[in-house]
Parts: structure tokens; C-alpha cells; sequence
């Protein structure tokens, strides 16, 4: 059986197999009502129409007949297998794994496709990470009349295109990202025009000029939506071409840009601004480490000028706490790899001064940009957008972790969004260093509202911008692109508006949640590899999540999530989940597990197929809170117990 969710709610609808019509799971469809059957009253329906795929790639192994070869894929999802004709296999074999990619798909027959790549059986990594990517509906390979049409483009910077552009060569230009980066789509730029005035340049490659409307470059950025970030690969948006050549702000080049250029006092007021086209020359490539190492120690290239943007980045960032931004900590956790991707050590990276840097000029880049469309009309209404916006908090998410924030001495202010942010903010300064520091932070992000793109512009609660959008990253974003184009119909007084654009909005911020779960999973895959060397090893963690079936801990060594399963716990008692207090209560015990506590536990399985890990709690850890030094007894054994019970 299928069943097609309704984006406004109500009862799915039941999908026989013979009505599915080409339609596989995740796809976007049509669905026309037929009946209701059956003693629930289910409403049964067909689907008539395709309007989105999902995935159109697909791994699995290929067995090759005399007429044709068939390909079955490694799904747990129910899907027809596809035929490939014996000149689309491109050198597999039978019993090969391959990745395929339905080509053809008429109503009432098989699918037909092609072989894109055969797999490298040894490589068990490589094809994890695809199968994530695959399963979140990312092609891996782009066709070849979008690589055909990326190689066309012109690699030279034309004396016609630099004569139509606002040329700042001569302006001091850095650029400023991680070590391991190659697609640098902003750039930072400053000069002193007076005694307490300064000039910063915000420059953005300029993708739009490349990607053409309804190009085959643009129709495959639209389909992706977004790059993504795994521990050991990039799955662009475009083309390493353009991503890592021709749009990267490289140094030592002239690059086409989309610039904003703002007067900016030494107390850090935005007197004015200039925004358009340009023609920029990076001086130099900076890692975010390098340009830390500037501002601790005060010393090295570009120091005063490093130093000046540093200070007026911490101006803004403070005045926009000030006003009521919310100011959660971000700790991000990398992996080391080896030649092969495997995981070999854990770094974590906190948000410090040189990242707050970029941050904070992309920020005021986006909102200036948002602001400046926003007063924009068009028939004297405003024009369509796609606004960057993040809701207030839902009241109702809200009220039990403000109940739970209250025992441990912390009170919210629920009479207004503003009121609500100030007493996060208050209380996120007061749990710094505490032991339940964590637990109320990632509850807090939780209780949040996902920020998303649409035209309908409510603002961003977070950030405390009134207007808001993603203007800074075309490279590995579209809607950066359609900012772009839009703004540049504006500067050109020549505004068109998308009648489609809420519909690209949807998609992208369908597709930024695609990516984020292939992002948590891939990292998941990554925790469960490098804790199998640690099998029936003891370490410290934190519980970070309770649910009926257990819970999960965080050690805090590795940051690694397993879960430890209520069914491990029988011995000791019978645990129930208390929602309110997001524990699990033993009933005879009294015995406690709360998010935030610290235990200890130990590592007893890794599945890499499942990429779950489990542990178990060890009993050391309650006799060192009581002070025993006697390993505690079960509370009542596993056999007395399902007596007991019947």
C-alpha cells in the first residue's frame, strides 16, 4: 500500500499498488479521490500525476540477460525493478553494484535507465555516503548537457562586462574560510575614507551571470537546491567548474561579483551603502585559524585592518543580543579520516571571534539586501521575495520546557516574543559552566521554530531582523540565486515577478531539510565507524533524549550518540517516561534519568547498516553518586519479574 499525505492536513489517502502510476515514495504527485472503503471510512485514491521526483538514482546490483540487463536496487521501499538496455551499461557486469538513473518511465511498463557508475565494492564508505545522499533524493552525478554547458562558459572577464561593473581591483580584498575549502563565494574588502569612517565591502560571486534562467545549469541547481556537507565530500550544487573555479573568489584573479559597500563609523553605525555589480581581486586567502591567530595575538598580515573589522564585527554582534537576538551556542564536531575515510580522531570547533567576523557581515549584508527589496513595489504592491524568515515560538512547545528551566531556578517572561527571547538570552548566560548547561540549551533550540523560505515575510524572530534573506552563498544555495536576479531587476528598473516563487521557496527549504538529515546521518555513520573500536569499552556521557524505549547518552569524549534500551534496564526496575520532566522514573527505585545527567555507560554494539549505536548503563556510576564502592544489586531480576507481571 501507498499513502499520499495532503499538505493541509486531514486523513492520508490510501494508494493501491495498481494506482500508484510511476510514483515511488517521496515523490510529490497528484492524487485524485476515488472512494471510501473499508470500516475506518479511508479514502482511497489514484494518483494521476508526477509533479516532483525525489530520487531518480538509485543503488543496487545489476544481473544482465541476452535482451537487456535488470537492475534491482537496495531499498526497503517497494519499487519496480528497471530495465537497461544492454549499450546503457557502460562496462557493468552481472552481480556488479551500480548506481542507475531511470531515464524512461511510461504508465503500465518498467522503467527504463542507465548505468552511471559502477561501485567500488572494497569501498564500503564511498557507498555508504552515496546511499545517504541517494536516499535523500541528491544526484550524485550531473548529466552531461549541464557539464557540456559549464564548460562552454567563458573563463575570461570581457573589457564590455568589467566597463558595465563597479570595478574595485584596487580595494584591500581578503576572503576568509575554512581550511579545507575551495568554493569561496564572499570576500571582505576595507579602506579608511576619513578619521572616523571606514568603507566595507561585502562581495558575492556573482553565479547569476552564469547560470541563466531556465538553462540547463539553472534547472539543475533548482532540482538540488542546495549543497551538501558530509564529513568527507561536498555534493555541490553546480559543477566544480563554477564552484570551485570560475565563481570561487580565488586570490590573485579578477572575479564578477553582486557588492554591497557600507560607510561604517568606529562606533560601528551603517551611515549609508552602495549596492550592484562589481569586479573584485582577492589579495589574499585567509583560514578562519589564521585570522584568530591575528586577533589573539595581534600580530600579522593585514593587522590593523583585520583588527578594525574584528571590532566593529563584535559591535554589531553585541548590539544585536542587545535587541533581543537569541544567542545559542554552536560547538561543531569534525572528523579526522584517514586516506580511506575513516574516522581515526574527533575535533570539536567552537564559534570563535574569526568566524563571528563573516558572520557578522553576512548578516548585515542579508538584511540590508532583504530591507532594500522589501521597499520595492511593483503595481503598487510589493514585490515577491524569498524572505529568509524564522516564526515565534509555538506557546504551547514552549510551556513545558519553561516548566522544566524552573527547576533549576530560571523563570520566563511568556507576555510578549520579546519577553520570551530576552529570558532565554538571561538564562543562557546564567547556565555558562553549569552542569545543566547542555541539556537546556538543546532543549531550548528544540522548542524553536525551523526557519524557512517563502514570500510571505514575518520577519526573523531569532536574529531580531525585521527583514531577512540568504543573499551571501549562490555558490551552494539557490535561493541566493534568485535574490540576486531579483535584485538585479530592481537596480535595473526592470522588475518581473515569479509567479512560481513561493513553489521554489517550498522546494528549497524541502530540499535544506533533505540535506540536513543526509548531514546527521552521514555523521551518525561516521560516529558508529569509530566506535567500533571501542566495543565493550566504558566511557562518561550525558543523557541528551528520553522516549518510551529508552534513552540516548552523549559521551563526552567523543560526542558520540548511542542509545541505551529500556529493555537493558529490566533488571534493575520498570522505568516509565515522564514527559514533563523529559526523564524515565523507575516505579520501585525512585532511580532517575534525566536529560543532562552525567553516567557512565558501555559501548555493546555498533551497526554500521543501521548506523545505530547501543550502550549500556553501568551500575559503577550509581554506587560513585552514594557513595558505595560495591557495584549495586538489580532491583528485582528479569525472571521474578515477568512472573510478576503474568
Amino acid at each position: 500500500m501507498g499513502f499520499v499525505v495532503i499538505e493541509e492536513g486531514g486523513q492520508d489517502i490510501l494508494v493501491r499498488p495498481v494506482d500508484f502510476h510511476t510514483a515511488l515514495h517521496g515523490d510529490i504527485v497528484k492524487v485524485r479521490l476515488l472512494s471510501r472503503s473499508g470500516k475506518t471510512g479511508r479514502t482511497q485514491g489514484e494518483v494521476v500525476e508526477i509533479l516532483e521526483r525525489k530520487q531518480l538514482e538509485f543503488l543496487g546490483h545489476i544481473e544482465i540477460g541476452t535482451a537487456f540487463a535488470f537492475f534491482v536496487a537496495d531499498s526497503d521501499k517497494p519499487m519496480p525493478g528497471i530495465t537497461i538496455p544492454l549499450d546503457k551499461l557502460n562496462g557493468a557486469k552481472t552481480l556488479d553494484r551500480v548506481i542507475v538513473r531511470i531515464l524512461q518511465w511510461e504508465k503500465n511498463k518498467k522503467p527504463s535507465g542507465e548505468v552511471v557508475r559502477i561501485m567500488d565494492s572494497a569501498d564500503e564508505n564511498d557507498r555508504a555516503m552515496k546511499e545517504i545522499l541517494l536516499e535523500s533524493g541528491f544526484p550524485l552525478f550531473f548529466p552531461q548537457p549541464v557539464l557540456d554547458e559549464a564548460s562552454r562558459l567563458p573563463t575570461a572577464i570581457s573589457r564590455q562586462e568589467v566597463a558595465r561593473r563597479n570595478d574595485l581591483r584596487g580595494l584591500l580584498t581578503v576572503t576568509i574560510d575554512p581550511i579545507h575549502a575551495k568554493d569561496f563565494d564572499d570576500a571582505i574588502s576595507f579602506r579608511r575614507i576619513g578619521t572616523d569612517l571606514y568603507e566595507v565591502g561585502v562581495h558575492i560571486a556573482d553565479v547569476s551571470h552564469y547560470v541563466e534562467v531556465e538553462s540547463a545549469l539553472d534547472k539543475e541547481a533548482y532540482v538540488r537546491a542546495t549543497s551538501v556537507y558530509l564529513p568527507d565530500r561536498v555534493n555541490p550544487m553546480l559543477p566544480e567548474q563554477i564552484s570551485n573555479e570560475l565563481c570561487s573568489l580565488r586570490p590573485h584573479e579578477d572575479k564578477l561579483c553582486f557588492s554591497l559597500l557600507f560607510q561604517i563609523t568606529s562606533k560601528g553605525q551603517v551611515k549609508e551603502y552602495w549596492l550592484g555589480k562589481s569586479v573584485i581581486h582577492s589579495d589574499r586567502r585567509f583560514t578562519y585559524e589564521e585570522v584568530q591567530e591575528i586577533i589573539d595575538t595581534q600580530d600579522g598580515p593585514y593587522r590593523d585592518e583585520i583588527l578594525i573589522i574584528n571590532d566593529l564585527a563584535q559591535r554589531f554582534r553585541r548590539h544585536r543580543f542587545k535587541k533581543g537576538a537569541i544567542n545559542f551556542s554552536s560547538v561543531e564536531v569534525y572528523f579526522q579520516l584517514d586516506e580511506k575515510g575513516k574516522p581515526t580522531g574527533i575535533i570539536t570547533k567552537e564559534n570563535r571571534e574569526a568566524h563571528q567576523l563573516v558572520e557578522e557581515f553576512m548578516l548585515l549584508a542579508n538584511r540590508t539586501v532583504a530591507a532594500y527589496a522589501g521597499r520595492m513595489k511593483w503595481n503598487k504592491k510589493p514585490i515577491p521575495f524569498p524572505y529568509r524568515v524564522h516564526d515565534t515560538p509555538d506557546k504551547e512547545k514552549l510551556l513545558p520546557f519553561v516548566e522544566f528551566a524552573k527547576k533549576y531556578g530560571h523563570h520566563f517572561d511568556l507576555k510578549t516574543p520579546q519577553t520570551i527571547a530576552t529570558s532565554f538570552n538571561q538564562m543562557l548566560t546564567d547556565v555558562q559552566g553549569r552542569p545543566e548547561q547542555h541539556v537546556l540549551e538543546q532543549l531550548g533550540i528544540r522548542t524553536m521554530a525551523k526557519a524557512l523560505y517563502t514570500t510571505e515575510n514575518i520577519g526573523h524572530y531569532g536574529l531580531r531582523f525585521e527583514y531577512y534573506c540568504h543573499f551571501t552563498s549562490p555558490i551552494r544555495r539557490y535561493p541566493d540565486i534568485l535574490v540576486h536576479r531579483i535584485l538585479q531587476e530592481c537596480l535595473a528598473g526592470n522588475i518581473q515577478p515569479d509567479k512560481k516563487l513561493e513553489i521554489k521557496c517550498k522546494h528549497s527549504s524541502e530540499r535544506e531539510r533533505a540535506a540536513m538529515d543526509s548531514e546527521r546521518a552521514a555523521n551518525k555513520y561516521k560516529q558508529v565507524e569509530y566506535m567500533q573500536d571501542f566495543l565493550g569499552e566504558e566511557f562518561e556521557g550525558v543523557i541528551s533524549g528520553v522516549a518510551s524505549f529508552g534513552f540516548w547518552v552523549e559521551t563526552l569524549q567523543h560526542k558520540c550518540e548511542g542509545l541505551v534500551s529500556i529493555n537493558s534496564l529490566l533488571d534493575y526496575d520498570d522505568f516509565r517516561l515522564i514527559e514533563s520532566e523529559y526523564c524515565l522514573l523507575g516505579r520501585r527505585s525512585g532511580r532517575k534519568f534525566r536529560m543532562g545527567d552525567k553516567i557512565t555507560i558501555k559501548v555493546v554494539s555498533a551497526n554500521l547498516a543501521r548506523r545505530q549505536l547501543e550502550y549500556e548503563w553501568v551500575l559503577a556510576s550509581l554506587a560513585a553518586e552514594t557513595g558505595r564502592e560495591e557495584r549495586v544489586q538489580p532491583v528485582l531480576s528479569k525472571k521474578v519479574k515477568r512472573k510478576k507481571h503474568g
